[in-house]
């Protein structure tokens, strides 16, 4: 057979061999050339010479549009952020600083309601009053019923996603069910702690039969806000946009200003408290990182 170069993108590392899938879905475990010195990541786009039986040599890592540093994940275009109807009850806190760092990176956000076979808790309730019709992609999931699979594998059609969200919203069961013929290991939540064990053990990207390729990744309940300015938090929350105009001032905080749309738009309702109240809580840790610095 004569060696030849193919371009892929390296969905899982393993005892040393880089799997690298190209366009029509062959993977080559692929050893990684002398000369390439930079660290390579699960995402990476590169350039390989194929050998026999499905082993490559990889030659060139392309250029990143972007890395996340939780999971070590390169090329990364959409975040499917999942929350459970409830066992545990989803924080609206930690959806709102989901969704500020996956427009911070640029990101498409998917928001998975999962569970949904199971009653909504309070919480859940408080959700699905807003996102839904506010903008952002929201799609209710049951890996039981087979609710919403379908949507977001068509959501997902095209895109290198991350799955992110607390421990033991049934991450793990949900990719099972996306992507057929999988068996990621899962753990049922603790009745006494509300939350699950994690079970991810490394960054992988799955291939979905529909198209797009889907990583599970670490369970986390805390996330810090990047390095940015306080005059730049707000334009991460999208939803405020078509308020600001009627603000006084163009650089306005929607914090303590005297006329603001924003704070217009959460007097009239249309806002609701709890998402506002979650824009002040990161402003404020943003300020008081300024303040750190000064």
């Amino acid at each position: 057979m004569t060696a030849h170069r193919l371009k892929g993108i390296i969905i899982k590392k393993i005892a040393g061999f880089y799997y690298v899938q190209n366009e029509d879905g062959s993977i080559y475990a692929s050893k990684l050339r002398g000369k390439v010195k930079q660290q390579v990541l699960t995402g990476d786009r590169v350039i390989i010479t194929v050998l026999d039986n499905n082993r490559g040599i990889m030659e060139q890592v392309l250029p990143r549009d972007n890395e996340l540093y939780r999971p070590k994940i390169a090329n990364v275009t959409a975040v499917i952020i999942v929350f459970a109807h409830d066992r545990p009850a989803p924080s609206p806190i930690l959806l709102d600083r989901l969704l500020f760092l996956s427009d911070y990176h640029r990101l498409l956000p998917i928001v998975v309601l999962n569970k949904c076979d199971i009653p909504e808790s309070e919480k859940a309730k408080l959700i699905k009053s807003y996102y839904p019709t506010a903008g952002f992609n929201f799609i209710l999931s049951s890996a039981k019923t087979g609710c919403g699979i379908q949507a977001i594998r068509e959501a997902v059609k095209g895109q290198v996603a991350v799955m992110a969200g607390p421990s033991g919203s049934g991450k793990s069961t949900l990719l099972n069910t996306l992507s057929e013929g999988l068996n990621i290991r899962t753990q049922e939540v603790s009745a006494k702690i509300g939350r699950g064990k994690h079970t991810t053990r490394h960054v992988e990207l799955f291939p979905l039969q529909s198209g797009g390729l889907i990583a599970d990744t670490p369970g986390f309940s805390v996330i810090e806000m990047p390095s940015i300015t306080r005059r730049e938090v707000a334009a991460h929350f999208q939803d405020f946009n078509k308020y600001t105009d009627q603000c006084e001032f163009r650089d306005c905080l929607h914090y303590k200003e005297r006329i603001c749309g924003v704070k217009q738009a959460l007097e009239e309702g249309t806002i609701p408290d709890f998402r506002y109240n979650n824009y002040l809580t990161m402003l404020e840790e943003v300020i008081s990182s300024e303040r750190c610095y000064k």
